[in-house]
């Protein structure tokens, strides 16, 4: 396989980890917000006896915008490579597509999520799957092939 077949599929590969990721944090983060106890969700509210929270609502909605937004908006810049200087307010490397970007964010936003969520609250089998899948979205994103496919191009001034 040449090098560019292996960048599109590791860019398939990734665009489709920010869309599992970010569905999964759309209806979870949702199904919180729905019912804060948890039990939409067969989750204990006793496993937040050790944070800051008495119920689900706000980690709910925490986990909708920032794990599922985030990575459904991700998913869509991975795919379209379009420049928007909107999302460009919080692209700290002016060189790269804020999409690629974004990507980075997003694969260390799940890892401290995860993370904080496991010191938190009691083990829940899903928690080392998204773990992996943040592991893999900044492993995917720092690929020399991604990474050149995001670089913008410089233009010299006359």
């Amino acid at each position: 396989m040449s090098k560019i077949k292996y960048t599109k599929f590791f860019r398939y590969l990734l665009a489709f980890l920010h869309l599992f990721l970010g569905i999964n944090g759309l209806i979870g983060g949702l199904l919180f917000m729905m019912r804060p106890d948890g039990s939409y969700l067969q989750m204990d509210s006793t496993w937040l006896k050790h944070s800051l929270f008495s119920n689900f609502f706000i980690p709910g909605l925490l986990l909708f915008t920032f794990i599922g937004l985030m990575s459904i908006l991700t998913c869509y810049g991975v795919f379209t490579n379009k420049e928007n200087n909107y999302f460009n307010v919080l692209n700290i490397y002016s060189d790269r597509n804020w999409a690629w970007t974004y990507s980075l964010y997003s694969g260390i936003i799940t890892i401290v999520w995860i993370n904080i969520q496991m010191i938190l609250t009691s083990f829940f089998w899903l928690q080392p799957i998204i773990i992996f899948i943040g592991l893999a979205i900044i492993v995917l994103t720092l690929v020399p092939g991604v990474m050149d496919y995001y670089q913008l191009l410089k233009t010299q001034n006359a």
